[in-house]
């Protein structure tokens, strides 16, 4: 990993004041995105970045001894190190933590709540599909399970903080998430277009989006700043999606967007949809809200 330019791509705290940052890693090429973003807002809030991985308790490895354990153990410490020693290279102070569970997300979550962690930031793994990463994703699982913002990077994503989208659909779940981008926008002259956007599934329904926007557009004047407003017609997250590619948006504001409304899981909901096809990084705010 090039050493970060901090100066550069963050002129102030584009996240505001964060006293803790959770880097979840599980040590793939995956991770890289996010290991970058996590040690670049390390030093920018002028935080120690808590580093965490998890490996999950499997029966059949288990079986095979204490020596195996070890040796994976081992591998994975220095892969945190290697993490560590790429921190201390940008002026970052860095904890590693190495834990074991039969289920990774929750060992995540309860790190969270047990360091009062602001924000978590993960990876996400490739395009497996849909499918796969609504059942199977430890991101979203501790998206679902966590009180604490979570950014979500893909590999190759760069958050430079220049575009903002972000998405609502006039819920309470969708406030947090408003609420946290014009803040962003306030208070970040790296920022130069804050987006909303709302979607709604047909043309008879476009004046609730239109209506909801005014009210964004009402919140964010009153704090200084110029949002762009755009009401659509389709699919939830095909439409979020496609128009953060369009807009050229490099991070997505959202809350529990779509909830299924089942308490603290969304589980096949357009947020966790746009997570898992956004190219750019995506930002989930929690409301507080069942």
């Amino acid at each position: 990993m090039d050493n970060i330019d901090i100066k550069e791509r963050y002129r102030m705290k584009l996240m505001g004041p964060v006293r803790s940052i959770l880097l979840a890693t599980d040590g793939s090429d995956y991770s890289k995105g996010a290991v970058k973003e996590a040690i670049a807002f390390s030093r920018e809030c002028n935080t120690t970045l808590r580093l965490l991985r998890v490996l999950e308790i499997n029966p059949a490895y288990e079986s095979m001894g204490f020596e195996y354990s070890g040796e994976m153990v081992k591998m994975v410490e220095e892969e945190l190190e290697q993490v560590r020693e790429e921190a201390a290279l940008n002026n970052v102070e860095c904890t590693t933590m190495v834990r074991r569970a039969e289920r990774v997300y929750e060992a995540i979550t309860e790190e969270a709540e047990k360091q009062k962690i602001d924000i978590i930031i993960m990876g996400r793994r490739g395009m497996t599909g849909l499918k796969k990463f609504i059942l199977g994703s430890v991101t979203s699982k501790v998206i679902a399970s966590t009180s604490s913002k979570v950014l979500v990077v893909p590999k190759e994503a760069q958050l430079r903080g220049e575009t903002l989208m972000v998405a609502s659909d006039g819920s309470k779940n969708s406030e947090a998430a408003v609420d946290e981008a014009i803040d962003m926008a306030s208070r970040c002259p790296v920022v130069k277009a804050l987006l909303a956007v709302s979607v709604v599934s047909d043309k008879s329904k476009l004046d609730q989006a239109k209506d909801i926007l005014d009210k964004i557009s009402y919140r964010a004047s009153a704090k200084g700043v110029k949002v762009e407003t755009f009401p659509l017609v389709g699919q939830p997250y095909k439409t979020l999606v496609n128009a953060s590619l369009e807009m050229a948006a490099d991070i997505i504001i959202m809350g529990n967007y779509g909830s299924t409304g089942f308490a603290g899981v969304f589980m096949g909901s357009v947020a966790e949809r746009v997570i898992a096809l956004s190219m750019c990084s995506v930002l989930v705010v929690k409301s507080g809200v069942n």
